[in-house]
């Protein structure tokens, strides 16, 4: 009979943010898949827990995956957990799901930390609808080619960012996005150092620029405003002409005819009335 894969939650931070569910499914698996043994064996050391653990990254997944595979297939239970946040989000982890989803194999998601969610949460901007970009491509066509792909994206938009290459990421959000665009970063969340700054992408470029980064960040990013339709002038024009030629004063017409076109009442009062000059 198979096993199970279980995604296991780590703190992106504060240790106290470990669930009680997550604890139990630590400390019931057969073995835990790390993304770095030696982070994982700290908070393992927290909790009072030993494990046997083997490594899943981004460097070995291609052999590690079909390895744990096996191990599973055979009956073995597995807790997936990354060095911080939620296994398979912005993670190689969404390549031992897909294995094992195409083999049959059960997978639980445990809920807990994601450094998307807290970000989102505490950003101020709208959360109805957001799209997470994760962390932008290193090549610059590529990292390019993203964001002009995002050039008319109304949704919030999250981008993950290292301290080393934020300063870049900056200056390139605000040339696409420009720079009275509203973002909120976020920088060491749930840690001593959390820090939340709610301002514009020229604002942040200038802050960092004279500032230098430090700790993990999440860029939560205000999606395009809403434009407002142009005025159809001549639409409002020609339908007070019409309420004109039914008798309607010439006031009354203009103040209908704005108010259905969306054109000010003032100006098409005066084109009106330059006709009956």
């Amino acid at each position: 009979m198979a096993g199970k894969l279980y995604l296991v939650p780590t703190p992106i931070g504060n240790l106290g943010d470990i669930s009680r569910r997550g604890l139990e499914t630590l400390e019931s698996v057969d073995f835990i898949a790390a993304e770095d043994t030696r982070v994982t064996v700290k908070l393992l050391n927290h909790l009072g827990l030993k494990k046997p653990m083997v490594t899943y990254h981004r460097h070995n997944c291609e052999t590690a995956g079909p390895a744990i595979l096996q191990r599973i297939q055979g009956g073995e239970t597995c807790a997936l957990v990354t060095d911080a946040g939620t296994p398979a989000i912005s993670d190689p982890g969404e390549d031992l799901v897909a294995l094992c989803a195409a083999h049959g194999v059960e997978v639980e998601s445990i809920p807990g930390p994601c450094a998307l969610t807290v970000a989102l949460s505490v950003s101020g901007l709208p959360t109805g609808r957001f799209t997470f970009e994760g962390f932008l491509p290193l090549n610059k066509k590529n990292r390019r080619a993203q964001l002009d792909s995002l050039a008319e994206e109304a949704r919030t938009m999250v981008f993950y960012e290292a301290p080393h290459k934020l300063r870049t990421t900056l200056d390139d959000l605000a040339a696409a996005f420009g720079p009275d665009r509203p973002l909120a970063v976020c920088r060491e969340l749930t840690k001593l150092h959390e820090e939340v700054l709610r301002l514009t992408l020229g604002e942040a470029v200038e802050r960092f620029t004279a500032q230098e980064p430090r700790g993990e960040f999440v860029l939560v990013v205000a999606g395009r405003p809403a434009q407002a339709e142009a005025a159809d002038e001549d639409g409002a024009l020609a339908r007070a002409e019409e309420l004109r030629r039914t008798g309607m004063p010439l006031k009354q017409a203009a103040a209908q005819a704005a108010e259905e076109f969306g054109v000010k009442k003032r100006w098409l009062y005066n084109q009106l009335a330059a006709q009956d000059a």
